[in-house]
């Protein structure tokens, strides 16, 4: 065998090896990063080479304040995930809330009321309103034993019916301007109000979850209803408090989302009970309790409307970017138990 004949094998032994270091490489940060990073850089590069406008500052701002109400969304459905549980009456308590929230308003303005009082209330009325819905979705839950996917599904068809009722299916106008124009359009210091909202949450539910006892009860209850039971933690009471916690957060993204329409609106929030879902499972949360980030479920949130943003920006149609936001929501679920097998293959 002449000296290029061994030359040329060390070289494929080489490549080999430089290939298998890759693999190595690529398989470690998708066990320790999951999915999300790969569909963020992969929609990255796709939408920036496909059109003009991703990457201007007018748009990439323009993501950042119409993701606030899908995170915020996100982090009551994790929570509620996190103790093996499911909320599907998200979507219509954005309903309700926005039609208690303006209606409110509207009378009392027309009563005399000063508009700060008004707005001061309306956004009471508003917030106690979903939190009413999600103490009784945890009542329904942690007392009568009841499913999470039947109990909020019920109460999703109640709370929907019940908005519908009210409003006749007409839009509630003649809200004071002033919440308009502070929490729909209004700045702080150039970033949008919703923006400076939404990140003041997402403060305080990284120090409820990582660094409260009633966070480490979320996920002590999500890996082992019965051990955490044993272990002395009230599993009724902690349920319970979720769903009102997961209510008042959901109450707060309603009312910056109907600031921005200025009108109260009865058939708003429809698409929020499956995006919030698709961006905790693309986030890295188990849907089977116990499991998740909240840096992941606020990426996650971010990807779906930097994907339904760059669809826009194709002129894709609105139907046919439901079917995309399904089809992501499978290949995360499906990508993560996949990740989880590499977990644990890794560990043995």
């Amino acid at each position: 065998m002449n000296s290029n004949h061994v030359e040329n094998i060390n070289n494929a032994f080489l490549g080999m090896g430089l290939l298998g270091a890759i693999r190595n490489l690529i398989k470690t940060v998708f066990v320790k990063a999951g999915v999300l990073p790969w569909f963020l850089v992969i929609a990255v590069i796709f939408l920036t080479s496909a059109t003009d406008t991703f990457l201007t500052e007018q748009n990439l701002s323009t993501v950042a304040r119409q993701s606030t109400y899908l995170v915020l969304a996100a982090m009551a459905q994790m929570i509620v995930l996190l103790t093996r549980g499911l909320d599907l009456s998200i979507g219509t308590m954005f309903a309700m809330s926005s039609v208690t929230t303006s209606m409110t308003m509207v009378a009392l303005s027309a009563s005399g009321m000063s508009p700060e009082f008004a707005i001061t209330m309306g956004c009471l009325a508003g917030m106690a309103t979903t939190m009413a819905i999600g103490a009784f979705n945890g009542f329904g839950v942690a007392v009568f034993n009841v499913p999470p996917f039947v109990m909020t599904l019920a109460v999703s068809s109640i709370v929907a019916g019940l908005a519908f009722y009210t409003t006749g299916g007409t839009p509630v106008y003649g809200m004071p301007g002033g919440f308009s124009d502070f929490f729909g359009y209004g700045k702080v210091y150039g970033i949008s109000v919703p923006v400076c909202i939404t990140v003041l949450f997402i403060i305080g539910m990284y120090f409820l979850i990582n660094w409260t006892r009633l966070g480490r009860y979320f996920y002590a209850i999500g890996g082992n209803p019965k051990a955490a039971a044993l272990s002395g933690i009230n599993t009724k009471l902690v349920i319970f408090f979720t769903y009102v916690i997961a209510g008042l957060i959901t109450g707060v993204a309603t009312l910056l989302l109907t600031a921005r329409l200025e009108s109260g609106e009865s058939n708003i929030g429809v698409e929020y009970p499956l995006m919030s879902i698709a961006a905790c499972a693309i986030g890295g949360v188990s849907i089977f309790g116990g499991v998740g980030r909240l840096s992941g479920v606020v990426l996650g949130a971010i990807f779906i409307i930097l994907v339904q943003n760059g669809m826009n920006l194709l002129q894709l149609n609105s139907y046919l970017q439901m079917v995309v936001i399904g089809i992501l929501l499978i290949l995360a679920v499906v990508a993560d138990n996949y990740r989880l097998k590499l977990l644990l293959t890794m560990n043995e």
